[in-house]
């Protein structure tokens, strides 16, 4: 017991700052600007060490049954775990493009940020790194697809008629996750795995050493998705509050829970590049990003159908043009089914720039 206790230090961290934080809640947001500012950080960092826990058991998971499963469970957790962020925060304060600023902020931390650091310093390490090109054009197809119908299309649609195609985007992107969900798990599950010849002897008993609580890494999970909620309850309201007047640029906060969100899986994107598993690079970052679309969007969709309060779903013209680029050089990169350090500086430079631009507030 003991050395679980130590082992989930930091989730334990976060328990204690989530019981400490509704009973303070009321001093922090009514002792300064500053004070709810500083208040609403130190959240974000114990909500990222619940986050770290969390991905932690995801990757136990997913060493337990394998590639492709384990890559599904380690971005549905990080997606989990921004939904129920930004439901708290949609709920706390309606902004009505906090989900589309989101969506958008991680497909660019996802695709460019952590995909293209990856494969820099995994190219700068070991040349070029081979993955199944087949997986990164199913990704690609299914984010240009999914992102089209659901935050570009919007643009075009009569303010009139919100509910009817909220609706058939929930649908869409249902029928859209169900079938990539089969594909997946079932007769193409080959698409999104490789195989590493040269290391499968020394991997193989490491399959064979873990010893894995399957019981205790769920509870875990859930209960670290729930610390996060509570932590993110108290750390919204404390934000908003820091950052009125300041003159952040609005998309700063969806930047903040994309990063909450993609920080475990930066770590883990980086361990494998290193080790020379690109494939595990590939389903993380793309993965995560199609998830992030594709069942935040549905979930959201529906909470704006639940209100009655519809959320800024179509992507402004400087987000659809990086998209587009985004998606472009990555089809480019991912067609040969080798990555190298120049392929992932163009995404890099790609990450950079998007930031530039948040920073402009564009």
């Amino acid at each position: 017991m003991l050395t679980l206790l130590k082992q989930e230090k930091f989730l334990l961290l976060a328990l204690l700052a989530a019981s400490a934080a509704f009973p303070l809640e009321h001093w922090l947001l009514h002792s300064g600007q500053l004070t709810a500012l500083i208040g609403g950080l130190v959240l974000v960092a114990f909500i990222v060490c619940a986050s770290m826990r969390v991905a932690h058991h995801a990757e136990l998971l997913a060493e337990k049954v394998g590639d492709p499963y384990g890559t599904m469970i380690l971005t549905l957790a990080a997606v989990l775990v921004e939904v129920v962020i930004l439901a708290i925060m949609m709920s706390n304060e309606a902004s009505a493009t906090l989900v589309r600023d989101t969506i958008y902020s991680a497909v660019m931390l996802d695709i460019n940020g952590i995909l293209g650091l990856a494969a820099l310093m995994g190219g700068i390490k070991h040349g070029e790194q081979s993955y199944n090109d087949d997986s990164a054009r199913t990704y690609s197809v299914m984010i240009l697809t999914a992102m089209g119908v659901s935050m570009v299309v919007p643009e075009f649609i009569p303010e009139a008629d919100w509910k009817i195609y909220s609706a058939f985007t929930i649908g869409a992107m249902v029928v859209l996750y169900t079938l990539f969900l089969r594909m997946q798990v079932g007769p193409h599950s080959y698409f999104f795995s490789y195989s590493y010849p040269e290391k499968r002897r020394k991997g193989e008993p490491a399959h064979d050493t873990p010893a894995i609580n399957l019981g205790l890494s769920i509870a875990t999970l859930v209960f670290g998705v729930v610390v996060i909620g509570a932590l993110a309850e108290v750390m919204s309201k404390t934000l908003d509050l820091g950052l009125e007047g300041t003159g952040a640029p609005p998309v700063m906060t969806a930047i903040l829970v994309a990063a909450i969100s993609a920080a475990p899986e930066i770590l883990t994107a980086l361990r494998a590049a290193l080790a020379n598993r690109m494939q595990s690079v590939v389903n993380i970052a793309l993965g995560a990003s199609l998830s992030t679309v594709i069942l935040t969007v549905p979930v959201m969709e529906a909470m704006a159908l639940y209100t009655g309060q519809p959320f800024q779903m179509a992507m402004t013209p400087v987000q659809t043009v990086m998209v587009f680029i985004t998606l472009i050089v990555s089809a480019i990169n991912l067609n040969d089914g080798e990555t190298n350090a120049i392929e992932g500086m163009t995404h890099f430079v790609l990450f950079a720039t998007f930031v530039m631009l948040s920073l402009l507030g564009l």
